[in-house]
């Protein structure tokens, strides 16, 4: 069994949890609240610029050119690819993308949890560890969209379908694909304290994917002080952006919304502490 086989079996249990969870069930019903994805699409963009950051730190610690061509090639997929499935969202949601992405938002407490965790892999840590502490955000997105596709056989008229189809291509895939074996090829040349390591920076990051997509759902801000969403205007014909698709699938998560407050995420076999 390769390394990085391992690490997805022994994360089984957290990638069946954010599979799960209402706002993943939200993705694939097309049925997701306008200030839940709004909430999430400007949480996510800050949090891309801090997996470019990461990547920038694996380009410097690359072994060979073709790393280094890996790491620049997905800095810049980052930078213009991601976009998609934002703009998607923000359509969904009525709302413009770049109202969105320009209007200032302070980093919730997950996401500034996550953005901090990957930076100190990064600059701590070994390039096993940085692709280590990267892989899970690839891979999760990738299995959300390949079982909606496989579960739902989503239409081109579903509310989400480039956001779907985005993270279920090809190219998507073949990313993933590069990213298991360069964590593989590492791994193999390294001891037992790096592949420790390396398990640990894998296994957080599945954590904080799931937590990632509570704090969106739950709208969670940090507390004791009570902070409101920015306002981003609707757009002039936002009441209209849902009419116009023809979804055969009308079923409210009404009754699901309650799950993430009383599911408890899975615990890992071993010490998550280093």
């Amino acid at each position: 069994m390769s390394f990085a086989t391992s690490l997805r079996q022994e994360a089984q249990s957290i990638f069946d949890s954010i599979w799960q969870h209402p706002f993943v069930q939200g993705l694939a019903k097309g049925e997701l609240p306008r200030e839940v994805i709004i909430h999430y699409v400007q949480q996510d963009t800050q949090y891309l610029n801090t997996y470019c950051k990461v990547y920038g730190m694996a380009l410097a610690k690359a072994h060979t050119q073709a790393q280094m061509r890996a790491f620049y090639e997905r800095i810049g997929l980052l930078l213009d690819g991601e976009l998609v499935p934002h703009q998607n969202l923000c359509q969904v949601a009525g709302a413009s993308y770049e109202a969105v992405r320009q209007k200032a938002a302070e980093l919730a407490p997950t996401a500034h949890h996550y953005a901090r965790h990957m930076l100190s892999v990064a600059q701590q840590g070994t390039l096993g560890e940085i692709v280590a502490v990267v892989l899970p955000c690839h891979w999760i997105y990738v299995d959300i969209a390949k079982q909606i596709v496989d579960e739902s056989h989503p239409a081109a008229n579903h509310p989400f379908y480039d956001w779907i189809s985005f993270y279920a291509s090809d190219r998507m895939q073949a990313g993933l694909n590069e990213l298991i074996t360069m964590l593989d090829e590492l791994a193999a040349s390294s001891g037992e304290l790096d592949s420790y390591l390396m398990k640990s920076a894998f296994l957080d990051s599945c954590r904080l994917e799931y937590q990632f997509f509570d704090m969106a759902y739950k709208l969670e801000r940090w507390e004791p002080t009570p902070r409101t969403l920015p306002d981003i205007p609707p757009l002039p014909d936002a009441d209209r952006v849902l009419e116009r698709r023809d979804r055969p699938n009308d079923a409210s998560l009404s009754d699901t919304r309650g799950l993430s407050d009383t599911r408890s995420l899975p615990a890992l076999g071993g010490s998550r502490d280093v």
